[in-house]
């Protein structure tokens, strides 16, 4: 997860706030970055290259992490101790880097608020993903997770920001789309990761929505002190349901999956998010809602035999329509 821009409550997110798909970069400049100003989508020269550097950055890699949950889950990885570690690892160097650069240490008060949003961006909304992924393939659930602009634009009206007549429409398409990827099984037939799927954008959004009434952290320490935070809860959550590290040392598959997600799925990811949150329009921050699930769809189908039902192309039809009848306006 962050401090988002004050211009606009509509529009949200592994990979994640300021921070998430799911994840704001070490691409960040020396300084501080500016704040746009109300309303805008970007500065010109170096800073303008910054958002479209960001942008790619979530495009490609939060789209890839989908693939490497699962390459890190078949290689025996516990999901919750997994993504805790990960986070915890990501957010350590984060913090460490920017503690050694000057960067003021958060207040007990920002620490507080950075565990409530890592609670909910990181361990329900990525803790959630990772644990249904253990029944449901990549691309269905980067799919899933493409609903978040519709969960945005719902916590945006319930923060006073209703959505208007078009977002209505794209808000009824897109829990249609929900509906029928669950009704045609794509969710993988067990309630408990299906329930785990859903609520994980509903989190991400919620907690990005309130994360811009909380006293957070400034810039990149947010991202930090979320990343610590959000890991710590989820670890904590794995050993208290009695997960475990494998006895026997994962493939060589897995040990590189898991580290592609602490360095570019969170060190990379997280912050490229963030830097988009504090610099953009949450509408922009969040474009690669339309993305993700092509580029996971198609690694899970080059790199891991994946297929998806005809139902779940009906999905992404009405998912990714609603996605563009929520943020086209702005």
């Amino acid at each position: 997860m962050r401090t988002w821009p004050r211009s606009d409550a509509s529009a949200t997110s592994g990979g994640t706030v300021s921070v998430s798909s799911p994840a704001q970069p070490l691409v960040s400049p020396p300084s501080t970055p500016a704040v746009l100003p109300v309303g805008g989508v970007g500065a010109p020269g170096a800073h303008r290259g910054w958002l479209i550097t960001s942008l790619v950055t979530l495009y490609l890699i939060w789209g890839s992490t989908y693939l490497a949950i699962r390459f890190g889950l078949e290689g025996g990885l516990p999901p919750f101790l997994m993504s805790g570690s990960r986070f915890m690892l990501a957010g350590s160097v984060l913090f460490a880097v920017l503690w050694l650069r000057g960067a003021p240490v958060p207040t007990a008060r920002q620490w507080a608020s950075s565990a409530v949003v890592g609670f909910l961006l990181l361990g329900i909304g990525n803790g959630g993903l990772v644990y249904a992924q253990q029944w449901v393939p990549s691309g269905v659930a980067a799919l899933v997770v493409g609903s978040l602009p519709m969960w945005t634009a719902l916590f945006g009206g319930l923060f006073g920001q209703w959505p208007g007549r078009a977002e209505r429409w794209g808000l009824a398409l897109g829990f249609g789309g929900i509906v029928v990827l669950n009704l045609g099984g794509n969710l993988g037939g067990h309630w408990l990761p299906t329930v785990a799927m859903l609520l994980s954008p509903l989190s991400w959004a919620f907690g990005s929505i309130w994360s811009r009434r909380l006293p957070m952290p400034q810039g990149l320490m947010s991202t930090a002190a979320q990343m610590l935070c959000g890991g710590a809860l989820m670890y904590a959550f794995g050993l208290a349901t009695g997960e475990h590290l494998p006895t026997t040392m994962p493939g060589a598959r897995a040990i590189f999956a898991y580290f592609y997600l602490v360095t570019f799925g969170s060190l990379v990811g997280y912050s490229a998010y963030g830097y988009l949150l504090r610099n953009a329009r949450p509408s922009l921050a969040t474009s690669y809602a339309y993305v993700n699930p092509v580029v996971a769809v198609f690694l899970g189908g080059v790199l891991a035999g994946e297929t998806m039902k005809p139902t779940a192309w009906v999905a992404m039809g009405a998912i990714l329509g609603a996605v563009v009848l929520l943020t086209r306006k702005r």
